[in-house]
């Protein structure tokens, strides 16, 4: 009895069909990703709830309820992605993208009388240091590109305290009139403390991510200089 002889399988078919992924684009998209983009769609209406929380007192306790959803899948977010190896550059640019335009929007409406939280109105200079510390770090992170020809995310130490200060903080205005009921208006004095540690940490995490992006710069003028020498002998 004739039997077949084994199907060696094709090296070929190994290789990856780009017609059948750009078929399911969402397949690339890691669970720690999907939960960013979620972020990113959510900010839409916390804006809204915000704008119109002055006439609609309740919109605040739902801002309230969206934000900490929000900061509570910043936190898995980032544990899926150490828990599940799968930590990708997209994530990297994704997760602080994320917070970093929540947290804009919220101190910026939080600054403004018409959205503002009423005994707790963020100063402006406040703003200024959130905001200014955010386009530091976006303008530091593009003139490194066009210097070194790659992307460079590496997240430090007071970048990641400032992030959580500032979730405090925002979480703090939100909830300040609930306690000032305990009274003291102890809501309105933890949000003025929050302020100043928050303008602090923006200060020193400029200073650290400065450090970084000239770190960066050094080495991709070293080996510039270093190939340089190679063509030359």
């Amino acid at each position: 009895m004739n039997q077949e002889a084994p199907k060696i399988p094709d090296p070929q078919s190994a290789i990856r069909n780009p017609q059948s992924d750009a078929a399911r684009p969402w397949s690339y998209l890691t669970w720690p990703n999907r939960l960013s983009l979620l972020r990113l769609l959510l900010v839409a209406p916390f804006v809204v709830l915000l704008q119109n929380h002055q006439a609609q007192p309740i919109y605040r306790y739902l801002a309230m309820g969206l934000f900490a959803f929000m900061a509570a899948s910043d936190v898995v977010d980032g544990f899926l992605a150490r828990r599940l190896n799968c930590k990708s550059l997209l994530g990297a640019i994704l997760d602080p993208l994320a917070d970093k335009t929540l947290i804009v929007c919220a101190v910026v409406l939080l600054s403004l009388p018409a959205s503002a939280v009423k005994g707790a109105t963020l100063p402006g200079w406040v703003v200024v240091m959130i905001v200014g510390k955010d386009l530091w770090v976006v303008a530091g992170f593009l003139i490194i590109f066009l210097l070194t020809g790659s992307v460079h995310v590496l997240p430090s130490w007071p970048g990641k305290i400032c992030t959580v200060g500032q979730v405090a903080m925002v979480a703090a205005v939100l909830i300040s009139p609930e306690l000032n009921l305990l009274g003291l208006s102890a809501g309105t004095h933890l949000a003025r403390v929050l302020w100043y540690a928050v303008a602090g940490i923006s200060a020193l995490s400029v200073v650290s991510y400065t450090r970084i992006g000239l770190t960066f710069v050094a080495e991709a003028d070293s080996n510039h200089d270093n190939d340089h020498a190679d063509g030359a002998a």
